[in-house]
């Protein structure tokens, strides 16, 4: 995430010197982006964006211990980590990586990226999760012998309603939940939600009553998870018997857990087979595909459909 929304230091020379570092960035002249910055932390120590950009910058040069020790001035100096400074020092190595992405970290990113969010999926990473979802969640009925119908659903970081425009003919309700509110706002506008909630995902599955759903969904949500057993669990508490669970995710051929370089979760197949499975959960169908693609390779992913029995 680009420092943009927490680059004011207090003092206009300094912030012009972060304006600057960051054009050195984005050229890749990182010695001349650390150099800058170096100076800018001396002169303002409490400068947060500065300290993460240093770290970017450090990071660039190859020199990891370095950019680590920048990037955790940056946690410090903001718990709440809006930055997602901490992915970046578990990205670099020597801390577990499945905790460390805040709640904060995906609000901000969303917040800024609500306005260009959906021209961005569908034309620059081809983006087609939600028809994924469908074409699994038909597959699960049809093998099934039901009809392509459910009472209450509700969708999972639901963004800007991109899942729900596809799944609410399918619904008698359908409610959304997700961490920023200025995509929530883009989904309110559809008219196709009975609620929104700005919220954690497992913290709304936790609150629905026992059996109270038919229906889950997750399209590109989960991939900012590190650790999805609450949320499986969770999701087979609120699941009527006979309910689905439909979602897509980011896979790698290891084991575990895996947080990529462009800060997002991948779940190895065989670790959301078993957590499925010590959630109480059946696995109905569980298939490689791709989402979207990046720098126009598509990105290796699943679909699955789990069913409450």
């Amino acid at each position: 995430m680009s420092a943009a929304a927490f680059d004011t230091s207090g003092d206009p020379v300094l912030d012009r010197r972060l304006d600057w570092a960051r054009a050195f960035l984005a050229e890749g002249d990182f010695a001349a982006a650390a150099e800058l910055l170096a100076e800018t932390v001396e002169a303002a120590p409490g400068f947060a964006a500065a300290w993460f950009l240093l770290g970017e910058a450090r990071e660039g040069q190859g020199e990891a211990e370095a950019a680590r020790e920048a990037y955790g001035r940056a946690l410090a100096l903001d718990p709440a980590d809006r930055l997602g400074a901490g992915l970046r020092r578990a990205r670099l190595g020597g801390e577990a990586a499945e905790g460390v992405m805040s709640a904060a970290y995906v609000r901000t990113l969303f917040d800024q990226y609500a306005d260009r969010f959906d021209t961005a999926l569908r034309e620059k990473l081809a983006y087609r999760g939600p028809e994924l979802l469908l074409e699994a969640v038909r597959a699960t009925c049809a093998t099934q012998g039901r009809d392509v119908r459910f009472g209450a659903a509700l969708d999972l970081g639901c963004g800007t309603g991109l899942a729900g425009v596809l799944f609410a003919p399918l619904v008698e309700r359908l409610d959304g939940v997700d961490l920023s509110p200025a995509m929530l706002e883009k989904a309110r506008a559809l008219g196709l939600y009975a609620a929104l909630e700005a919220g954690e995902m497992g913290a709304a599955l936790g609150a629905m009553p026992a059996g109270g759903l038919d229906l889950v969904l997750a399209a590109d949500a989960l991939c900012y998870v590190g650790d999805l057993a609450p949320i499986f669990h969770a999701a087979r508490a609120a699941l009527a018997s006979g309910g689905l669970f439909a979602f897509t995710l980011e896979t790698h051929e290891g084991e575990g857990v895996l947080l990529r370089e462009t800060l997002r979760y991948a779940h190895g197949e065989d670790y959301v087979r078993a957590l499925a499975a010590e959630a109480g959960l059946t696995v109905v169908l569980l298939e490689r595909a791709s989402t979207r693609s990046e720098k126009s390779v598509p990105v290796p992913g699943l679909v699955g459909v789990l069913a409450a029995v």
